[in-house]
């Protein structure tokens, strides 16, 4: 059993993040994204607040940001995290799932089922119900069809839950993603609903999600991030929310749009620090911009109302240099690792309004961008 400080330093940092980048050769010609490797992937600059603006939006320089993030921790760290690994596979597909990157992640996140469970176990009953949500919501974005891995994935997430019909959840003072209990169980809802071939109709999910709507009965959102999931899994899932309770919802995330267009992730609850400074409440981000976006577009939000025009106009302003997008962390001035789940929300959110640019390569002060349309996800 190992004590709070090393859960504090591995299990949150294993549920964290890390890098991404660009191979810079004479004049700053970048790689593209599905060339990076295992092999050859190159670790990024740290996130930070000083990092330049970008000169011009590419979702190809996103692309190659996120692959790079996400093969840098699987070679390093050799494990999943919330902030990384696990929110790769729902980006990536909306841009192409058809890249080396792409299928080197998701077969590690197959292994993980397959191979690591049945000898070891899983680490955290965490890492099972995000494990599950990540697959389910990669197939319906790939082949649309139920992996046999995500369905032993999804069967063994019901095995776990609690009498309340909740998970126990990392609890590492390192919000949103992992601070409550209230969010493993949306994430539970959204990966039973999202998953393909029906899943949600089968009895252990049948039964589960009754458990579900129990907890959410008996439990409101702590945050207005919460109440964001909760709207975002009420997409998939019937009885979590009354159709005044979802534009509720809908009316307070739009309330808080920023005068730039963007949101602010701090904005979304009323998370203390732990090195004793204030949130930043005023300054857009990527995390808070790009999830409020997407979330708004499942809740049936269309593309053109101002406010989601506005912030789409944010996220192609203030992509930076790196193809990432800027998030401060809610706990500590250190890593900001929230940064990299940002990204990835923000790709969700440009892809849901029909942005991708992928072919965008900037070389100096030219580009070269063939646009595409892309449904919602």
């Amino acid at each position: 059993m190992t004590n709070s400080s090393t859960i504090r330093a591995t299990v949150c940092s294993g549920f964290a993040i890390a890098v991404a980048l660009f191979v810079s050769i004479g004049s700053a010609i970048f790689a593209v994204a599905d060339d990076v490797s295992l092999d050859n992937v190159i670790a990024p600059a740290a996130n930070t607040s000083d990092e330049p603006i970008a000169a011009e939006f590419s979702m190809e320089r996103a692309a190659h940001f996120l692959d790079s993030a996400s093969l840098t921790w699987q070679k390093e760290r050799k494990c999943f995290t919330c902030h990384t690994n696990y929110a790769y596979l729902y980006a990536r597909p909306m841009i192409s799932a058809d890249t080396g990157a792409h299928q080197t992640v998701r077969a590690f996140a197959e292994e993980l089922v397959n191979q690591r469970w049945p000898e070891s176990g899983p680490r955290w009953d965490a890492e099972v119900v995000a494990t599950a949500a990540a697959l389910a919501f990669n197939d319906s974005a790939t082949t649309a069809k139920l992996h046999p891995t995500t369905k032993t994935a999804l069967d063994r997430m019901w095995t776990l839950q609690k009498e309340d019909g909740g998970w126990s959840w990392l609890k590492c003072e390192w919000p949103p993603m992992e601070s409550d209990d209230h969010y493993g169980v949306t994430l539970a809802a959204i990966a039973a609903g999202v998953a393909p071939d029906k899943y949600s109709e089968t009895d252990a999910a049948k039964k589960g999600l009754e458990g579900i709507r129990r907890y959410l009965k008996a439990n409101p959102a702590p945050t207005l991030h919460h109440e964001a999931m909760v709207l975002w899994a009420s997409r998939y899932v019937d009885g979590l929310l009354t159709d005044e309770e979802r534009q509720q919802t809908v009316s307070r995330l739009i309330s808080i749009q920023k005068p730039d267009g963007g949101w602010a992730l701090a904005t979304l609850g009323t998370w203390e620090r732990g090195d004793d400074k204030q949130q930043d409440l005023e300054h857009s981000d990527g995390y808070g911009t790009g999830f409020i976006i997407y979330v708004l577009r499942q809740a049936q939000v269309e593309q053109t109302e101002p406010s989601i025009q506005r912030g789409i106009s944010w996220l192609k302003a203030n992509q930076r240099e790196s193809g990432r997008w800027y998030t401060r962390s809610l706990f500590r001035d250190n890593h900001h690792f929230i940064s990299h789940a940002g990204s990835a929300m923000a790709v969700m959110a440009l892809s849901s309004c029909g942005v991708t640019d992928v072919g965008a390569i900037r070389n100096g002060n030219s580009s070269q961008t063939v646009s595409q349309t892309s449904s919602p996800k």
